[in-house]
């Protein structure tokens, strides 16, 4: 396949802009793509895969690019298209830029440093080489910098998960169900699903399947009285209303109009009628306080640093900073302890992020549960065997990418005691 010349022009265009990092890069992408209208589905399909090849394999990336002549988002924008199409798709190059491409061909990769073919800043890296070691972070960071598959939930007050994939298979769409979420079903590669009746009838919801799996250990049952304490666009607050089977009450608070908004088309599409989305202020908002020692389950999917969304965001490791990560790691123990207020005796209180750090995971629970004796820690393997869920894990909830094919996800439960 040879790419047209523009692809080339329109992805270092777009790099100049996205590696300012001053803005998540599906919004400057997206942003580019609305101000250049004539760009067809295929020419900004190579465009944006080339952009996030780039954010991917930021480090190895510069340092090849070392070597080469011209401005840099160009040679960046050459090494990434053809490392993804290869050279004889390229068109339009200099005969130096031809000899350069040639010559990046013979270097061996996997002879450079590691902490280069990690492609993670030094502060993060170090982080995780502390936690994890080595060996294993570069395993971690290995399929961080790969592309996320499309994970799907199906709504089950809708549809069965076996009928659904019998729907897509005969697209034919390639998908297979999760091995562990029970309504989750993995599609091979991404499909226009926003054009396909399963989805507009909200038959099934994009979520990836660790986001799936919080909203599962959370066991909301029927007839109960839920929160969803930060409730962003709402992927978890439909999946536990469909627990629920349409019962109960189910609050979803959000400091965030704009997300509050988003999740309007999606409770529209579900069906469910026990959602009640509550704008809050902040996490002590007064309409908080009147729920104090009443809900029967809290779930708390704190703000954090994202890091274990990084096959989605490959941006997120180059625009956060661990002055970001510690200024949040205060608004993270504030928002537990406010939460923990809603929690009726014998309630659950489940704690989760999408992070891969101790900081933001383990260490606020712990602290947690020494200031708070009211509540007390139920291993993972126990809510785990509770929810027939077939999965290994300790007194936490903790999803690797490298292990379990899902983001990097973080969850804790605990229980007040009666």
């Amino acid at each position: 396949m040879k790419l047209p010349p523009l692809v080339l022009r329109h992805t270092e265009q777009v790099l100049k802009e996205v590696m300012q990092f001053k803005g998540p890069a599906d919004a400057l992408i997206s942003r580019y793509f609305r101000g250049h209208a004539k760009l067809g589905m295929r020419e900004r399909g190579a465009v944006a895969e080339s952009v996030y090849r780039v954010l991917r394999n930021r480090l190895v990336y510069n340092n090849l690019a070392e070597s080469g002549q011209g401005p840099q988002a160009r040679r960046l924008a050459l090494l990434s298209l053809s490392d993804i199409y290869g050279m004889d798709a390229l068109s339009g190059l200099s005969d130096g830029e031809q000899a350069w491409l040639e010559h990046i061909q013979t270097v061996d990769r996997g002879q450079l440093p590691v902490r280069l073919r990690a492609n993670l800043p030094d502060w993060l890296y170090n982080r995780l080489v502390k936690q994890y070691g080595e060996a294993e972070t570069l395993q971690i960071a290995d399929v961080l910098n790969t592309s996320a598959p499309l994970d799907l939930r199906v709504n089950t007050l809708k549809n069965r998960r076996e009928d659904v994939v019998k729907v897509l298979q005969e697209v034919p769409v390639d998908c297979e169900m999760t091995p562990y979420a029970a309504s989750g079903i993995r599609l091979a590669k991404k499909i226009a699903l926003q054009n396909m009746p399963l989805f507009k009838n909200g038959g099934v919801e994009v979520q990836d399947e660790g986001s799936q799996l919080l909203a599962q250990i959370v066991g909301a049952r029927r007839g109960e009285l839920v929160v969803d304490f930060c409730a962003g666009a709402g992927g978890k607050t439909l999946a536990l209303g469909a627990a629920m089977r349409n019962t109960g009450r189910l609050y979803a608070f959000e400091v965030s109009e704009k997300r509050l908004s988003n999740m309007k088309p999606r409770l529209a599409r579900s069906g469910l009628s026990n959602v009640h989305p509550v704008k809050i202020a902040h996490e002590h908002d007064a309409r908080i306080k009147r729920l104090a020692r009443k809900a029967d389950r809290v779930l708390v999917d704190s703000p954090c640093s994202g890091l274990g969304t990084l096959r989605r965001n490959p941006d997120l490791k180059w625009r956060q900073t661990e002055d970001a990560i510690a200024e949040m790691n205060g608004k993270q123990r504030e928002i537990l302890a406010s939460a923990a207020r809603l929690v009726k005796p014998g309630g659950r209180l489940v704690y989760a992020t999408c992070s891969l750090l101790e900081y933001e995971n383990e260490q606020v629970v712990a602290d947690f549960l020494a200031k708070d004796e009211r509540f007390a820690l139920v291993p993972m393997h126990q809510v785990l065997a509770e929810a027939k869920i077939d999965l290994e894990m300790g007194d936490y909830l903790k999803l690797m990418p490298h292990r379990h094919q899902t983001d990097g996800f973080f969850a804790a439960v605990l229980e007040r005691k009666e």
